[in-house]
């Protein structure tokens, strides 16, 4: 037994114990005049998806040489981020979205158009070995920012009577990321005030429409629910461990559904697994009775038996849903957004409801340049 406490102790230990610190040689192919550099280890997918909570970190000031030793890094997989501190604040400048603005660089020559990758940017490191990493810098955003372009689809399904008819839109799959503007499908954004952890947006999204009226026989004599632009404010907190939140409101600018509102608000976290980038969230959102009425009630007008007339009041709807970017390589990426969206008794009462969710999502396949 003595024996077993102590094997079990030493395993203990062992795990306890941290990483063999080792030394890494980075190289910079493309060396700046002047400034400072900035040199960070991560053994942490996570953490190397935010640029955030490195394991070791350096600074150094721009010399002739192109070579740059750190000391104290754990042996293992682990990837390297190379920037200029150009303005000596100690910090990698972000722009209003959270892009990196000041030039920088990671192991492997890799550069992503969007979060990174640890899987492509690691490399072995071993102690009493001499580990050298080339890099060289770039700036994320470029001259004029990242463009995108693919094709990609919105839908919803259907919760009402007697229909089975999910709605689904083939559209452009056009993304943009620059120093304040974000465009990515339906959802566009465009910072105003703040900084990358809490500024203020205005943002617009694309809102598919609710049914058609052939969808189902008990939606005849209803017209159809036509897709509609919304815009608004939001406002971002970018809060530590990569968790977001958010929230907003946004009003139907087309007036398709009687120039109503949906208020949001909304808590995730992203998490790294290989090349795959996921993102869940929780939220609650405020329908107006203007919004609800549109997409779930019955006007007198045209009320039938065994369909009244029914007016929807303000409603909450809770969701909960996940977001998935994958790189298939650095310019080719797969994006899908799925949610579940639950339906209070205001919307849920309605004669032409008998699902108490809905489901929607976006997805697109586009390539960054």
């Amino acid at each position: 037994m003595k024996i077993v406490g102590v094997a079990l102790l030493l395993t203990l230990l062992f795990r306890l114990s941290p990483a063999i610190a080792a030394e890494i040689t980075v190289r910079l192919q493309n060396p700046p005049a002047e400034g400072s550099l900035v040199i960070q280890v991560y053994d942490n997918a996570d953490a190397f998806g935010d640029f955030r909570r490195p394991v070791r970190e350096e600074r150094y000031a721009i010399q002739a040489r192109e070579a740059y030793v750190i000391s104290g890094a754990p042996a293992g997989q682990v990837a390297v981020l190379a920037y200029v501190d150009e303005n000596n604040n100690r910090a990698l400048d972000r722009s209003f979205i959270g892009i990196p603005r000041e030039p920088l660089g990671l192991s492997n020559n890799y550069q992503p158009k969007g979060p990174p990758s640890f899987q492509r940017a690691s490399f072995p490191v071993s102690e009493g070995q001499a580990n050298y990493v080339d890099i060289e810098l770039y700036s994320v955003l470029g001259d004029s920012g990242q463009w995108g372009v693919g094709l990609g689809a919105v839908g919803r399904s259907s919760p009402y009577v007697g229909s089975d008819t999910s709605v689904v839109q083939v559209i452009p799959a056009i993304t943009y990321f620059g120093e304040r503007l974000q465009w990515v499908g339906p959802n566009l954004r465009y910072g105003i005030a703040g900084s990358d952890r809490l500024r203020l947006a205005v943002t617009a999204s694309y809102r598919v429409g609710a049914y058609e009226e052939d969808d189902s026989p008990n939606l005849e004599g209803l017209g159809d629910r036509d897709s509609t632009v919304m815009l608004g404010l939001g406002l971002i907190y970018e809060g530590p461990y990569g968790i977001e939140v958010d929230f907003g409101y946004q009003n139907d600018v087309l007036d398709n559904v009687g120039g109503g509102g949906i208020a949001a608000a909304s808590v995730s976290r992203g998490f790294t697994f290989g090349n795959v980038r996921l993102n869940p969230v929780v939220g609650v959102n405020w329908i107006s009775s203007s919004v609800a009425d549109y997409d779930f009630g019955v006007p007198q007008s045209a009320a039938l038996a065994g369909r009244p007339a029914y007016d929807v009041g303000s409603s909450v709807t809770v969701e909960a849903g996940v977001g998935a970017l994958w790189e298939i390589t650095e310019n080719w990426r797969v994006a899908l957004n799925v949610a579940w969206e639950n339906l209070d008794s205001e919307i849920t009462d309605s004669p032409i409801v008998d699902e108490d969710y809905v489901i929607k999502g976006f997805t697109a396949v586009t390539y960054t340049f």
